[in-house]
Parts: C-alpha cells; structure tokens; sequence
C-alpha cells in the first residue's frame, strides 16, 4: 500500500473515530443517568469521574493493542522505557490541566489555544526531537492554525470569572500546549531511536499511563465511587464500552500516523479534525457562516492543500536519486 493511502487511511480513521468519540463522551460527561430528584432541582445524576474515565479507556487501549501484538507477533520494541514513561506523564498533564482549565475559561477560549498545538510540536520537535522543517512548513501548519482560530472564535463576552481565576485558566492551557509539543519531542526521539510500531507505541503509552493514573485514583477513592456509580447506572457501562472500543481504535490510527509519519503530521490532523466536525455539521444542518468563519476556512485548505502538493513534490524529487543509507531512519528522512 502506498504512503499516500497509509496517510489517508489513518487521517480517516482518526476524523471518524474521534468524531464518535466526542459524541459518547458528551453523552457521559455531559447526561444525567437515573430519575431521582436531585439538590439543584434536576432529575438524574451526573457523571463526574474524570480520572476514572481516562484510566478505563487506558487500560481498555492497552487490551486492544496487547491483542494485536499477539496476533501479529512484531520484533521485541527496544525503545528505552524512560521515553515511554516521560511520554505518558505528559500526555496526562496536557489531558488533566485542559480540563481542569475549564473551571475558569469558556470553551471557545480553550478551543483557540489547543488549535495551536502544531505550534509547540514544531518548537519542542527542533530544541528536543533533534528534527528540522523548511520555512515553508512553518507558514503552511501557521495558516491551519489561524484558520481554526478564525472559524472556532466567537465574539462577545462568555465568561464571568473573576481576572485572577481566568490567568490561571489561561496557565493550565499554557501547560498543557506544552506539554502537547513535549510529546511530540519524545515521540519523535523514539522513531529516530527504534521506530518503534503502533502497536508498541500504543501498548506502552496505555501501560504506563495506567500505572501513573492508579495512584491518584485510590488515594483520592475516585475508584471506588466510580464502580459504586457503574453498579447504580449498569446503562452507563454500555456507553463506557462504545467509548472504550471508538477511544482504542482512534488512538491506533494516531499511533499509525506517528510512527510513520511523525508527531507534526499527526498534530496537524488532530487539530483539524475538530474544524471538520464542525464544517460538516454547518453543511448538513444549512446553518449559514459568518464571513470571518469563511475567511478561516479558506486559510485552512489552503495550509493543507499547499503542504500536501509541496509535499508530495520533494517526495517525488528525492525518489529519483535515493541515497543509500544502512540507518532506516535516516533514509525515511532524506526521503521525505
């Protein structure tokens, strides 16, 4: 199979998975499970057990690709483990302080800084992952993000916290962009050091941020009053297994993408996936977009567009003399 097909293939997969995924998620976090008469005057009763949901997705991540190493019996993974553990604790600080950051900014707010993430993937992918990008690339992946900016922005005042709470909202969004291109550097170290599958990538990330998520979950008895609530609401474990099963398959794609394509790639389509979703329920449900929105949707075809076809060109440059190298890696490199 081609690389352009492989490409497609896990971009799809990552937009379409993701997409579900959000739709579950919504309806966990954001539904109320039973008929009781609640405090605030609502019926039902709200799920609220973050940490535990991201610790049944890891530990059902892991299942899924510990399945498929075994089916597909790959070569032992010789990455060192301090890149996987450094990976995961990252990966969970950007998660946890995204959404802790939520308490004191609107959404819309946290949905324009997490579109930079390409930003510090790039940066950190420089001063730590040891890559390199043309200037061309930085303007390309530059007009996706101002385009998402411009399209997911809306006007007018949405939150009414007080100055100092918004700041600290704002450095929990700070932290975790940075920590999103921290990821990418190490990811990016791994590929240069042992190219390291999906599967394995998947595996390992899942295992150990598991082990990292178990701590907070039993000295805080988050656990157990979440297997108290599955108990109460057994409707809410089927939900927890679609999400579990789109959350597995997605997070595949993503692997895929990095490991054969790198951390700045994969960024690139995760923060569009968003802009997509969106786009698409604007034209099946006829609702009308502003001119700043169309503005942003523009420059975000172009960044793709533009990168792709200058892409695909250096690709087809490099394929007529390849270089002969006995480093897989930097083969892929020179190539690309």
């Amino acid at each position: 199979m081609s690389d352009r097909k492989n490409v497609l293939i896990a971009a799809v997969g990552i937009f379409v998975c993701y997409f579900y995924f959000g739709i579950i998620q919504e309806k966990i976090t954001r539904g109320r499970y039973g008929d009781e008469l609640q405090e605030d005057g609502t019926r039902g009763e709200q799920f609220t057990y973050v940490l535990a949901l991201v610790g049944v997705q890891c530990i059902c991540n892991w299942s899924f690709a510990k399945a498929m190493l075994v089916v597909k019996h790959q070569n032992q993974d010789t990455t060192p483990k301090v890149y996987y553990a450094s990976s995961s604790l990252a990966y969970l600080l950007a998660m946890i302080s995204s959404n802790m950051a939520l308490r004191w900014v609107a959404y819309p707010m946290q949905v324009v800084a997490k579109s930079a993430k390409p930003i510090p993937v790039m940066l950190l992918g420089v001063l730590l992952g040891r890559k390199s990008y043309t200037f061309r690339k930085y303007m390309f992946v530059l007009l996706i993000v101002i385009g998402v900016v411009l399209f997911m922005f809306k006007e007018g005042k949405t939150n009414s916290n007080p100055l100092e709470q918004e700041r600290l909202g704002q450095l929990l969004l700070i932290m975790s962009l940075t920590m999103d291109g921290l990821i990418g550097a190490v990811q990016e170290r791994m590929r240069q050091h042992s190219s390291p599958s999906a599967q394995q990538m998947m595996l390992a990330m899942n295992g150990w941020s598991t082990l990292f998520l178990a701590v907070p979950l039993l000295a805080t008895g988050e656990a157990m009053e979440f297997i108290a609530f599955a108990t109460k609401y057994p409707q809410m474990l089927g939900h927890l297994a679609t999400l579990a099963l789109a959350g597995a398959l997605g997070q595949l794609f993503i692997f895929m993408m990095v490991s054969s394509y790198g951390a700045l790639a994969c960024s690139v389509v995760t923060t569009t996936r968003k802009f997509f979703t969106v786009l698409c329920s604007v034209v099946l449900f006829g609702n009308s977009l502003s001119g700043r929105q169309w503005i942003g949707t523009v420059l975000v075809f172009t960044g793709l567009f533009a990168d792709m076809l200058t892409s695909k060109k250096g690709s087809a440059t490099a394929g007529k003399t390849p270089p002969k190298s006995k480093n897989k890696n930097e083969t892929e490199e020179l190539v690309k």
